[in-house]
Protein backbone atom coordinates (compact mmCIF):
# COMPACT_ATOMS: atom_id res chain seq x y z
CA UNK A 1 0.00 0.00 0.00
CA UNK A 2 1.21 3.63 -1.21
CA UNK A 3 -0.25 6.86 -0.82
CA UNK A 4 -1.91 8.04 -4.05
CA UNK A 5 -0.53 11.32 -4.59
CA UNK A 6 -2.31 13.57 -7.47
CA UNK A 7 0.86 15.98 -7.75
CA UNK A 8 -1.19 19.17 -7.28
CA UNK A 9 1.67 20.68 -5.24
CA UNK A 10 -0.78 22.03 -2.13
CA UNK A 11 0.53 20.48 0.26
CA UNK A 12 3.52 22.21 -0.32
CA UNK A 13 1.68 25.59 -1.21
CA UNK A 14 0.63 25.90 2.55
CA UNK A 15 3.05 25.39 5.02
CA UNK A 16 2.39 28.26 6.83
CA UNK A 17 -0.54 26.31 7.99
CA UNK A 18 1.64 23.79 10.55
CA UNK A 19 4.97 24.97 12.25
CA UNK A 20 7.03 21.50 11.52
CA UNK A 21 7.35 22.76 7.95
CA UNK A 22 8.78 26.39 8.76
CA UNK A 23 12.54 25.53 7.73
CA UNK A 24 11.18 24.64 4.35
CA UNK A 25 9.37 27.71 3.69
CA UNK A 26 10.56 30.46 1.40
CA UNK A 27 8.32 32.90 3.16
CA UNK A 28 5.55 32.80 1.75
CA UNK A 29 3.86 29.77 3.16
CA UNK A 30 5.35 27.54 -0.14
CA UNK A 31 8.43 25.13 -0.20
CA UNK A 32 11.94 26.07 -1.04
CA UNK A 33 12.08 22.92 -3.19
CA UNK A 34 8.52 23.26 -5.45
CA UNK A 35 8.85 23.62 -8.84
CA UNK A 36 5.55 24.07 -10.32
CA UNK A 37 3.51 21.50 -8.99
CA UNK A 38 6.52 19.26 -8.16
CA UNK A 39 9.76 18.23 -5.66
CA UNK A 40 12.93 19.30 -6.94
CA UNK A 41 14.25 16.95 -3.83
CA UNK A 42 11.34 14.61 -4.11
CA UNK A 43 14.26 11.35 -4.08
CA UNK A 44 15.54 12.79 -0.95
CA UNK A 45 12.64 15.15 0.76
CA UNK A 46 12.64 15.21 4.94
CA UNK A 47 11.01 12.46 5.94
CA UNK A 48 7.74 15.21 7.27
CA UNK A 49 7.28 14.72 3.36
CA UNK A 50 7.14 11.49 2.61
CA UNK A 51 3.91 9.81 3.88
CA UNK A 52 4.75 6.62 3.12
CA UNK A 53 7.87 6.66 5.36
CA UNK A 54 6.69 9.32 7.68
CA UNK A 55 4.04 6.49 9.02
CA UNK A 56 7.05 5.06 10.67
CA UNK A 57 6.50 7.86 13.41
CA UNK A 58 2.99 6.96 13.94
CA UNK A 59 2.95 2.91 13.53
CA UNK A 60 2.46 1.81 17.25
CA UNK A 61 -0.59 4.77 17.42
CA UNK A 62 -3.26 4.04 14.15
CA UNK A 63 -3.32 1.67 11.28
CA UNK A 64 -1.57 2.34 8.04
CA UNK A 65 -5.13 2.84 6.51
CA UNK A 66 -5.97 5.00 9.14
CA UNK A 67 -3.13 6.92 8.96
CA UNK A 68 -4.01 7.16 5.13
CA UNK A 69 -7.54 8.07 5.52
CA UNK A 70 -6.26 11.57 7.55
CA UNK A 71 -4.02 12.05 5.17
CA UNK A 72 -6.48 12.38 1.62
CA UNK A 73 -8.69 14.19 4.56
CA UNK A 74 -5.90 16.99 4.82
CA UNK A 75 -5.02 16.57 1.04
CA UNK A 76 -8.36 17.80 -0.48
CA UNK A 77 -9.02 19.96 2.48
CA UNK A 78 -5.83 21.67 0.79
CA UNK A 79 -6.85 21.43 -2.84
CA UNK A 80 -10.37 23.38 -1.70
CA UNK A 81 -8.43 25.76 -0.17
CA UNK A 82 -6.85 26.38 -3.79
CA UNK A 83 -10.46 26.85 -5.61
CA UNK A 84 -11.86 29.74 -2.30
Amino acid sequence: MKFRCIKCGECCRHLYLSDIYKDLDRGDGVCLFLRGNLCSIYSNRPLICNIDKGYSLFKGLVTKEYYYQINYKFCNKLQNLKED
